[in-house]
């Protein structure tokens, strides 16, 4: 067969495209092959590694003008201005090195190629092939990241996989994310691990006091770290030198950085290097600072030099390359003092390098061609067999899988990924694989068994894996008591002591269960990741405690909750350097050396279960909020008629124009998103005490009303014969939120489009002292007075600027975000004492007006400042407008990711998306995100768990 590998560059020559010729070279003994690459970067003639391997590059890029190899391609001029235009097929977030010089050249290479298997090495080749490869061609892709990580330069992967006959991987890992995100819409798969290119490779004799790190100089290679380790460690042995081979993007700054750090004499950037073996050969130690690594090439060629390695336990390579131990050792990513400490102990103990290395060589044999080469002659023969087959049907097919099943957009959705710690045995495989034939209640997702569940929340789970713990131990009798630290998830210290009985107690207590258990070191990182019933296995591993957790998966399959919310089993030991006191590998809200006079027993109650704890755990600490929180929404139902006589009936008496009820009703959008918002405060944030709604005389009919910690309120209550009713003016409705009756000193305000994205605790909105925070925008109030033309809510912020500036003496810039707005009652009292016009004013504007002035979203953080009673915030909030299509992608993101603390959904009715796309997208995302009905709904599974009043964490409502 005729293949032909895409790349990119295939002259940058780093682990990627070496992976890629030594493969090729392979080939090229049973088939005709060759390489297209769209870019050549480099100014030196190219020869390729192998005679029989053909290259061919698109675009000359080494100068600063590009221009088509081609005879007859654009003129420089041309080529100049279509280098400068963005590319129509790969967006810029993808890889900003396309343009549309690129798109034209490669569409007409691929038009013409001459190849039977076409392969892409990267998810932008990956969309330029789906656009312009012939029919005729079988596409095949050959993924080289670790696509697990997600990120927006693997969108392609998600959006064009159904189109293509193939998907190879270096990595377990990768494929097992991969089958689990495509499912139906996947083609053939196949784990194709690289393979090192032919020729003799001398050995090293480890004692050339070289570390040597390889590496193309760009972030992800975080050579950067490799320098500080270097500069931590260095010093201490001066006659050692750090040899950097490659080259990249960062090639100035690194040579900077180096220089900054004084390590001038001991560190060498080499350049690239043209005789990889040898310069192996040179090496006593590798050295990998990746923050991930697909392919792990160079650390195979170390290996096979006999040269032990240090690397980043980073996703993928160095785990599946790297026996850590044995051929060398590995480290958890971004800890560069572990990493300096690790290099030193290899410079200091020459038996323990010359034991790696003469392991790292023993095992080479690993990396051999046979069996990669063999695997894809299976995968070409299996392509032949393809194409006499129905080939447009079956595409046709995976097709529809990704529409039916993928987002909006058709985009695949992408499935959680495997703890990178996951341990890959047989064992755990076979024992995953009964559970899920025992209990049809169990799927698989994000590479473990997981619960579905439709009505627990991230904080139930985390209280029910604390309840998986506390049954191990309470029934094998190991004294253990709760911790409290700043994680949602709970944790329980267990005297060291008890280490070997805490994994026996685990095992068995969970042995037929779906429960992980995670080994984890001193900085907390996962280390290995297993089933609880196969833990004992790693008895003898080093760890300072466990993480323990049931995985669940909501029905939908948007919302995964995982090791984030297990709990954590601390190892708590006797101070070596004084017996007086306890030490915890983690800290925790008193410290992490404990007084054992201090560790009086006590008891606390977590989800209505008594549990032990000791004194100062129990008491009331700095850092606590120990007051109640309210949260209130105003809310409108703009499809009742009644509703909209009323206004009607206002407009009227102003001498406005009025519109048909029935006529505007009907062009009312439902979008439910307070169902939504409040979906999120019962699983984000249940510390929440009561929550009103404020509305005129309307209730949502989905709303259970008789819940204990949900009141409606009418206009008329907050209003009590103040302002004017009835009132279509949210500034009047917000002045007056501190006259409900019972509302608690602290409460958030809440609009129907702003929603809690992820665990959120009270301490992001309130000091423990009782200040409300508030979060300020960037955005500016221009400079001023009101204007003509100015919208109603920048009128107010103006009007609010000239309170400030009249009791005060200051001058108001920047308004505040779109997010919840924590707001104090006395504070909002006080705005009506100390500015009683202006607010009385407000309130009895029945329509926004020129005097308005904005007191829960604005003046109250202000005033609430300047009197000591409100303080400046952070907190990450994620805004969309989704009237407009360039803001609607930041969707996916938001649920792929849950980054944001709060997000807001807008719609500034100035977009390019229509009334019922926005519609469509939201019913989509809205039940995604928040897929479990909250206990506030009628009819939800929950309702009926918290109807008495008792909050979770056993906290009385």
């Amino acid at each position: 067969m005729k293949v032909t590998f895409l790349l990119s560059a295939a002259d940058t020559m780093g682990d990627a495209e070496r992976a890629v010729f030594h493969q090729a070279s392979e080939l090229a003994v049973r088939h005709e092959v060759g390489v297209l690459s769209v870019f050549k970067v480099r100014r030196r003639r190219f020869t390729p590694p192998d005679e029989r391997v053909a290259v061919r590059f698109l675009i000359e890029a080494a100068g600063p003008q590009q221009s088509a190899t081609r005879r007859g391609g654009p003129d420089p001029a041309a080529a100049a201005a279509l280098a400068a235009m963005p590319s129509e097929i790969v967006e810029r977030r993808w890889d900003d090195t396309f343009s549309r010089l690129s798109d034209i050249e490669t569409e007409l290479a691929l038009r013409s190629l001459d190849t039977d298997v076409l392969v892409t090495t990267s998810p932008a080749l990956m969309a330029l092939a789906a656009r312009y490869a012939p029919d005729s061609l079988l596409l095949v892709h050959q993924e080289q990241r670790v696509s697990e990580l997600g990120g927006p330069e693997g969108e392609p992967l998600l959006r064009h996989t159904p189109r293509f006959d193939a998907v190879t991987f270096p990595s377990p890992r990768s494929y097992e994310w991969f089958a689990e995100s495509f499912g139906a819409g996947a083609p053939r798969l196949a784990v194709i691990p690289p393979v090192l290119g032919g020729g003799f490779r001398p050995r090293s004799t480890l004692e050339t006091r070289i570390v040597t790190l390889a590496a193309r100089l760009e972030e992800r290679a975080g050579v950067a770290q490799a320098l500080n380790a270097w500069a931590m460690a260095g010093p201490y042995h001066p006659t050692w030198t750090l040899r950097i081979l490659g080259d990249g993007p960062l090639s100035g700054a690194l040579r900077k950085r180096r220089d900054q750090l004084g390590l001038h004499n001991t560190v060498q950037l080499v350049g690239e290097a043209t005789h990889p073996a040898e310069e192996w050969a040179k090496a006593s130690i590798a050295l990998s600072s990746a923050r991930e690594d697909a392919v792990g090439l160079s650390l195979m060629e170390a290996q096979t030099a006999g040269v032990p390695v240090v690397a980043y336990d980073c996703p993928n390579a160095p785990r599946d390359v790297v026996m850590d131990g044995h051929t060398g050792l590995l480290v958890t990513p971004d800890d560069t003092e572990a990493l300096a400490h690790t290099l030193m102990s290899l410079m200091e103990d020459a038996s323990l390098r010359h034991g790696l290395g003469a392991s790292a060589a023993g095992y080479a044999d690993r990396f051999r061609s046979a069996e990669s080469t063999a695997r894809w002659e299976e995968l070409l023969t299996a392509l032949a067999a393809d194409r006499a087959t129905d080939r447009a049907r079956a595409r046709a097919e995976r097709m529809a899988a990704q529409a039916v099943y993928g987002d909006s957009e058709g985009v695949a959705r992408a499935a959680a990924a495997a703890p990178p710690s996951t341990a890959r045995t047989r064992k755990l495989r076979d024992a995953e694989e009964q559970l899920l034939k025992q209990d049809a209640g169990l799927v698989r997702d994000g590479g473990q068994v997981c619960r579905v569940i439709d009505s627990e929340t991230p904080f139930d789970i985390a209280h029910a894996n604390l309840g998986l713990v506390a049954d191990a131990l309470e029934g094998a009798r190991i004294p253990y008591f709760v911790v409290r630290d700043s994680k949602v998830r709970a944790s329980v210290a267990v005297h060291s002591d008890h280490r070997e009985a805490v994994f026996k107690a685990i095992a068995d207590t969970h042995r037929s269960s779906a429960v992980y258990v995670a080994l984890l070191n001193d900085a907390d990182a996962e280390t290995v990741t297993t089933l609880a019933s196969l833990s004992t296995t790693y008895l003898r591993t080093e760890c300072t405690g466990l993480r323990v957790y049931g995985s669940a998966v909501a029905a939908t399959g948007t919302l995964r909750i995982g090791a984030t919310y297990g709990c954590v089993i601390s190892f708590w030991d006797d101070d070596p350097e004084d017996d007086r006191y306890y030490v915890s590998p983690r800290r925790t809200l008193i410290g992490v050396r404990v007084p054992k006079a201090s560790m009086r027993q006590a008891r606390t109650t977590v989800a209505d279960r008594p549990l032990p704890t000791i004194e100062p755990y129990a008491a009331t600490l700095h850092h606590d909020i120990p007051f109640p929180i309210d949260a209130v929404y105003t809310w409108v139902d703009g499809a009742d008629v009644a509703w909209l006589e009323r206004k009607n009936a206002v407009l009227a008496a102003l001498g406005m124009v009025t519109e048909d009820a029935a006529t505007s009703a009907a062009r009312f959008r439902n979008r439910d998103e307070l169902r939504y918002s409040l979906r999120s405060i019962d699983m984000y944030t249940p510390w929440i005490r009561n929550i009103y709604l404020v509305t005129d005389r309307q209730v949502p009919a989905w709303l259970d009303t008789s819940h204990p910690r949900v009141r409606v309120v009418d206009h008329t209550e907050i209003f009590g014969g103040q302002g004017a009713l009835p009132t279509y003016n949210s500034h009047a409705i917000e002045s007056r939120l501190h006259h409900i009756e019972g509302l608690a000193e602290h409460f958030l305000y809440f609009n129907d489009d702003v929603f809690a994205a992820r665990p959120l605790q009270p301490d992001l909105f309130y000091l423990s002292n009782g200040q409300a925070k508030h979060f300020t925008s960037s955005n500016a109030i221009p400079m001023g007075p009101v204007m003509e033309g100015d919208e109603f809510s920048r009128i107010a912020a103006k009007n609010n600027r000239e309170l400030i500036a009249g009791m005060f003496g200051r001058t108001l810039v920047n308004s505040f975000i779109h997010a919840p707005h924590p707001l104090r009652r006395s504070v909002m009292a006080d705005l009506e004492a100390y500015f009683p016009e202006a607010m009385a004013q407000t309130a009895h504007n029945q329509l926004r007006s020129p005097s308005d002035v904005s007191a829960a979203s604005s003046l109250h953080h202000y005033f609430g400042y300047y009197t000591s009673r409100s303080v400046p915030g952070k907190i990450s909030c994620g805004f969309v407008n989704v009237g407009l299509s360039e803001q609607v992608k930041k969707l996916n993101r938001l649920l792929a990711t849950r980054s944001n603390d709060v997000f807001c959904l807008n719609d500034f009715h100035d977009g390019d998306v229509s009334e019922d796309e926005q519609d469509a997208t939201l019913a989509a995302f809205l039940p995604s995100y928040f897929p479990i009905a909250s206990q506030f709904e009628t009819g939800s599974p929950r309702n009926h768990r918290f109807h008495a009043g008792r909050l979770p964490g056993g906290t009385v409502a």
